[in-house]
């Protein structure tokens, strides 16, 4: 007998075994002998995968609580910068769903109950101000606090709780959507691993599965990375992003004039992925609460295109350092009066900065560009500079919202070789 007869043998007779050991009319090798029970001997049974026929499961329509946007029984991230009102935003998504008010799109909300954790804001100081300016039942707006263990009462720990957490949702009734904030905090090991991650928020998965609510977990942008793919741009392991069916982003924007804010999807895997609102961050204060301000989000129009294509003009991560590097490079090589633009040009790259990263930062300073004359040079000088020179051709100046930088054009506005009435002072 070779080896493969061999195994073949031992695989049969550990099933047969297997099989004897489950009948109930097969003798049984537990006997006693001279008083003494022998040892049963025997196999395990086999592990038996289950198979199920697509023809008998009836399939189903994804259940939304804000169709495109928010899906019933799923997971879904929000990220953005620091500074975009993420968790005002979220209010405004409670807001509308135990009010059964209306989404920014103008379709209304299913009512129901919502759960909120969080590990940075206080209820009573920040969050519930947020949701009465926000128009929010707050009768149906639910806190995890913490959790009683025997004699013990500790915090709540999303990494360990979800269990616990499950019994009051079940307590509550009718959880439309849940809230974590930072998501972040839910994963107990390496937020860098992409296993760990997976694994830490499975929980939450399955706690959306079981109450059919939406999952939101709100993160940030990691630090400098601006210009990459919103996408990878989720604080962490890129699992966070992937377990996600939808990812939701926020992002400060320059239109050229002013600064706006914009809320679209990066990502969805059970519907559009393109798209988004326009939002601003006002206060207010609380009615029946005298001197009591606080922030609710304004929604505004709807915008077209992908995230990364919306995000193009985003004001950068004050958090890396290169946007207010940027600002000190201009404030000192303008300190001591206004300079040529072809010197700015020369200056910026030999000090390594990007043409994007320069006129984002002139811009937030407010940096004037004005030609000396009708014919003459452009200039750059800071706000607050008076020079007879350079205010000599105001009335020339001519502040047109268009874009003369081609891909690889030079900062300054004009040049000896193109030097004409069409210049744009930027």
């Amino acid at each position: 007998m070779n080896g493969i007869e061999k195994g073949q043998a031992f695989l049969d007779e550990r099933a047969s075994a297997a099989m004897k050991a489950s009948d109930p009319t097969a003798p049984r090798t537990d006997s006693t002998a001279n008083g003494k029970r022998r040892p049963q001997l025997g196999f395990a049974p086999l592990p038996v995968v289950q198979t199920t026929c697509a023809a008998d499961i009836e399939p189903e329509a994804i259940r939304w609580l804000w169709n495109g946007w928010l899906a019933r029984g799923k997971f879904h991230i929000l990220a953005g910068q620091a500074g975009t009102g993420k968790t005002t935003l979220a209010m405004a998504l409670v807001a509308a769903v135990t009010t059964g008010g209306r989404f920014p799109d103008g379709t209304r909300a299913p009512v129901g109950n919502a759960l909120i954790w969080s590990g940075e804001d206080g209820a009573q100081d920040t969050l519930v101000p947020r949701l009465l300016a926000a128009g929010a039942d707050v009768k149906r707006v639910h806190f995890i606090g913490d959790v009683q263990h025997g004699d013990e009462l500790r915090s709540f720990d999303p990494a360990t709780d979800i269990r616990a957490m499950s019994d009051a949702a079940a307590r509550i009734g009718d959880i439309a959507l849940l809230i974590v904030d930072p998501v972040v905090n839910a994963v107990a090991g390496d937020s860098h691993k992409n296993g760990e991650v997976r694994r830490a928020l499975q929980p939450l998965v399955e706690f959306g599965e079981k109450f059919g609510c939406a999952v939101l977990g709100i993160t940030h942008f990691s630090k400098g990375t601006g210009g990459k793919d919103p996408m990878e741009r989720v604080t962490g392991s890129l699992a966070f992003a992937a377990l996600a069916r939808v990812v939701l982003a926020t992002a400060k924007l320059n239109d050229g004039e002013a600064f706006k804010r914009v809320f679209c999807r990066a990502k969805s895997n059970i519907g559009p992925d393109q798209g988004g609102f326009e939002y601003d961050l006002q206060q207010k204060e609380i009615e029946g609460h005298k001197g009591l301000f606080a922030s609710y989000s304004a929604w505004g129009a709807a915008v077209e295109g992908s995230a990364r294509e919306l995000f193009a003009e985003s004001a950068p991560d004050y958090d890396d350092g290169e946007g207010a590097r940027a600002e000190q490079f201009l404030r000192e090589i303008l300190a001591n009066g206004p300079l040529p633009q072809k010197e700015v040009d020369a200056d910026y790259k030999g000090a390594g900065f990007s043409l994007s990263t320069i006129k984002r930062a002139k811009k937030r300073l407010g940096v004037v560009s004005k030609k000396d004359g009708m014919k003459g040079v452009w200039y750059w000088s800071l706000p607050s500079e008076k020079h007879e020179e350079v205010h000599e051709g105001d009335e020339e100046a001519q502040h047109i919202r268009v874009n003369p930088f081609g891909k690889n054009e030079p900062l300054q506005d004009g040049s000896p070789a193109d030097n004409d009435e069409t210049e744009v002072a930027f």
